[in-house]
């Protein structure tokens, strides 16, 4: 007899994991909606010439985007690292002490709270049915079928970052007696609409971290646009 799921929760293999993804591209275009904008803001506030906010925003989409995608790459590379030296090394122990990894896994359950004999039975199970998959499940919570791929992730997180700045970077290339306020409200508003989104995907209340996203935005423009203006003020 098949047990219902109830609705809004991973069970299916593979969600928990896209979910994962979609926050992290969710986040990763804050990050280019934010340092974009701040970097564009700041330049504009210091002169209203296009070629250099241009030559800015430019920089700052292009070296922001790589910045992501090789912090991305080499984090997820030593993970992925560690998972593969895992892998073989539980690979190693199941074919060199069976019957020692047996007793492991049944330990393991039996400290989730089943019985001996229940937890034996288990473990004779599962070992049965997929030995490696068993023990990387319950003693490391690990999915070989489902290991991040680091180009993946580079590529992603260098996507997120640019689809985030591209918003900024549009706004602040409108006429000057517009570009500033259109570059702020734009924003603020994109940054309360993926705060909220990021909220959701965290199955979180909406209203605390959007409102935390969108201050930190506004904060970040006023201090660079300040600056901006500021130093453009003292150089000419």
């Amino acid at each position: 007899m098949s047990i219902p799921l109830h609705s809004g929760e991973p069970h299916t293999a593979g969600i928990a994991g896209r979910l994962n993804w979609l926050r992290a591209g969710v986040l990763g275009a804050n990050d280019g909606i934010i340092s974009v904008a701040a970097i564009v803001v700041g330049v504009a506030g210091a002169t209203n010439q296009i070629a250099p906010i241009f030559t800015a925003g430019s920089a700052a989409l292009v070296g922001g985007a790589i910045s992501m995608a090789l912090g991305e790459y080499v984090s997820v590379s030593s993970q992925s690292d560690s998972e593969k030296a895992l892998i073989a090394k539980e690979t190693r122990e199941l074919e060199e002490m069976p019957e020692e990894e047996l007793a492991e896994l049944a330990s393991i359950y039996q400290s989730r709270g089943l019985s001996p004999e229940t937890a034996r039975r288990v473990a004779q199970e599962l070992t049965a049915h997929d030995a490696l998959a068993a023990h990387l499940s319950a003693e490391l919570n690990i999915d070989r079928e489902d290991l991040i791929s680091p180009w993946q992730a580079a590529f992603a997180s260098a996507v997120a970052f640019t689809v985030g700045g591209v918003i900024p970077f549009a706004a602040i290339l409108l006429p000057p007696d517009i570009r500033i306020l259109a570059t702020f409200l734009l924003v603020l508003i994109t940054l309360a609409l993926t705060g909220a989104l990021g909220a959701r995907l965290g199955g979180s209340p909406v209203l605390r971290p959007t409102l935390r996203v969108v201050v930190g935005g506004a904060l970040a423009l006023l201090a660079t646009f300040g600056i901006g203006t500021l130093l453009g003020t003292g150089i000419s």
